[in-house]
């Protein structure tokens, strides 16, 4: 029901009353139109707008109607929103304008945070601009070209821009309301804002990345594309610099390493120049795909037609081993990926449109894989290589029985029974295609034993989901970044080298488009408020 809250304020002893919007929490089903319900039960109210909206169709597969879930802001007439406006304090740059590297979410938001309050910097992208790096990729899926400096990992906007474009985030900050609104100004559509599982797809983000990358010049920004951060510049403890692959050097007092978790050569230079780092847990093992319409029956039943494609959530302990098996970055109606960084390895993962419209449903299968107990943690950088060794295997597979570019894939029954068949495979949404080969001559035999058992428990759970023809498609080894750029709680600063700001997924703190967004932008504030007290 509404609630209508009244705030007093005293001003020149006068008492006046602000009446705030009311709130209004409603479930109703997801076939009732919003408006209409409004009109009916509500005619006293001139205007709302939508803070949250979920769908709980968790009860849809026994035959029960979906239930969208609303939270509104609404108002009667004479009152009015209030406008949401930060105004920031700008304070006074520094010497040297601050220098992102990377054009990723952690980048961008930081970039655009840090100009806000006037202070404009320079962003560093290896890849290329978000519109040509489509073209490099689209050579890479269709004919195997690799272009190593701009590709599915690397370029402007990062590797979510080719990951379904899901905003969806477990952090709890109000810095990923800001996030959201940011898209929405940007050209996201207006639902953004408010769904519990927002997404953008990688054809939208593409547009709204390079809207966004034009405001940061108008603010003053100056961006640096094509171009490889091959050093950090010290003097003593602090980070000084960069130089570029050009030779060119640029000098700076705030470094923010941005450069997502593939960027294996600054992961080599930071660990050969001391700066303090640690080898992290991460997670390996498949993309796992499925008819859309299959994984829409199952969890959407007889409504299945009419709701959107169909999303599921996954997970499983193993109590002996103490290691989880999970789904991860889950896209409806959407896309498997060849996303590779190096000429020798084969990576998978997944994207979806905006639409949703692909006859397949993917999600990434992946097991925990634990520093120290997997890999040995006296070298923080063997946990990059336990995932390089995988990714080789892959390939050299690939080069054997196909080209080097077609993706290890067998169907889940044979995964399941170990027993391959002389059988076609289904066909598939990858457009580097497929061949059929036994993946326990790439994963290690610890991930396939506990993919197994995981994908035997999520039957239980889903029923149906260990469909005979689904496709096991290998290996999903990027998930998170396998090391940890070590940094102090308050100032965010490196702990071992001043001037150095470790931050977004490759840092190790965030893991996904938002929580990477938000990461770039607390690091600002740790900055600004260096900046301020100077």
């Amino acid at each position: 029901m509404f609630s209508t809250f009244l705030q007093g304020l005293i001003t020149n002893r006068t008492l006046k009353y602000i009446t705030l919007p009311m709130t209004l929490q409603l479930r109703l089903s997801f076939d009732i139109d919003l408006d209409k319900y409004m009109n009916k039960h509500h005619p006293d109210v001139v205007a709302y707008r939508i803070l949250s909206k979920s769908l709980d169709a968790r009860n849809a597969p026994r035959g029960k109607k979906p239930i969208y879930l609303y939270t509104l802001e609404a108002i009667k007439e004479g009152e009015s929103f209030q406008k949401v406006h930060e105004e920031l304090e700008k304070v006074n740059p520094p010497k040297h304008k601050p220098i992102f590297i990377g054009a990723g979410p952690a980048g961008l938001f930081g970039a655009l945070r840090l100009a806000e309050y006037g202070v404009p910097s320079i962003i560093i992208e290896r890849g290329d601009v978000a519109g040509k790096r489509m073209l490099h990729i689209s050579k890479y899926w269709r004919k195997g070209e690799l272009n190593p400096e701009s590709n599915v990992c690397f370029g402007e906007g990062g590797a979510g821009l080719f990951s379904d474009g899901k905003l969806i985030t477990r952090i709890k900050s109000p810095l990923v309301k800001y996030v959201m609104n940011k898209f929405v100004e940007f050209g996201a559509p207006e639902e953004v804002a408010y769904l519990s599982n927002p997404h953008l797809g990688s054809n939208k983000i593409r547009k709204i990345i390079t809207i966004m990358s034009d405001r940061l010049r108008e603010l003053g920004c100056e961006f640096i594309y094509n171009q490889k951060v091959e050093e950090l510049l010290y003097s003593d403890s602090s980070v000084v610099g960069v130089k570029l692959d050009n030779g060119q050097e640029i000098q700076s007092d705030h470094i923010i390493l941005a450069a997502g978790h593939s960027a294996k050569n600054l992961y080599e230079h930071i660990v050969e120049n001391d700066v303090a780092v640690k080898p992290k847990d991460f997670a390996v093992g498949v993309r796992i795909e499925h008819p859309r319409r299959y994984i829409d029956s199952v969890q959407h039943g007889k409504f299945a037609q009419e709701l959107e494609a169909a999303r599921y959530k996954l997970t499983f302990h193993n109590r002996s081993t103490e290691k989880g098996t999970y789904s991860f970055c889950m896209c409806p109606g959407g896309y498997v990926l060849s996303s590779g960084t190096e000429e020798d390895g084969i990576v998978v993962n997944g994207m979806s449109n905006f639409a949703r419209n692909s006859p397949w449903s993917n999600s990434a299968l992946v097991v925990t894989v634990k520093a120290g107990e997997d890999f040995d943690e006296s070298d923080p950088l063997n946990g990059l290589r336990f995932q390089e060794e995988i990714e080789k295997k892959a390939y050299q597979l690939s080069k054997k029985y196909a080209s080097g570019r077609e993706l290890p894939a067998m169907t889940l029954k044979e995964f399941l029974t170990g027993v391959i068949n002389s059988n076609e495979l289904p066909k598939t949404s990858s457009p580097s295609k497929l061949f059929k080969a036994d993946l326990r001559e790439v994963l290690p035999p610890f991930i396939i034993s506990h993919l197994q058992e995981g994908l035997k428990n999520f039957d239980k759970k889903m029923e149906g989901y260990a469909y005979d023809e689904a496709l096991i498609i290998a290996p999903e080894t990027r998930t998170s970044a396998p090391i940890t750029i070590l940094r102090d709680k308050h100032t965010l600063e490196s702990l071992s080298h001043k001037g150095l700001y470790p931050c977004g997924e490759g840092a190790g703190y965030a893991g996904g488009i938002t929580s990477a967004a938000v990461d770039g932008i607390k690091v600002v504030e740790s900055i600004i408020e260096q900046l301020k007290n100077i």
